[in-house]
């Protein structure tokens, strides 16, 4: 795998055609979302991880949802149900498969 020092990903946007049964989904998985609302633009979720990144749900509209794999690290024991150590494979409301590290 390449690294690379000095980038780091700070916004994840995923759009969405169920955008509460998403926010729902994540939720579980331990993530605390605020509901925003930039000027006109569509209400939608965002969540600001530990590490400062920012990862949001948008409404769908009129961009298409697409194909995106999402890898995660989590406090299992904050998820809903709980999850035990290791790796699991979840897959999110619309279909995108969700790589849960649990340490």
């Amino acid at each position: 795998m390449a690294t690379s020092s000095s980038a780091r990903i700070t916004l994840l946007v995923i759009y969405s055609d169920r955008v509460e049964e998403c926010r729902t989904f994540y939720t579980a998985l331990g993530l605390h979302f605020e509901r925003e609302q930039h000027g006109r633009g569509p209400q939608h979720y965002a969540a600001v991880l530990d590490d400062g990144s920012v990862f949001e749900i948008y409404p769908a509209a009129d961009r298409r949802t697409g194909a995106v794999r999402l890898g995660l690290s989590i406090d299992g024991t904050l998820a809903h149900p709980p999850l035990g150590a290791g790796r699991h494979v979840l897959t999110d409301p619309d279909g995108r498969k969700v790589d849960v590290q649990v340490a």
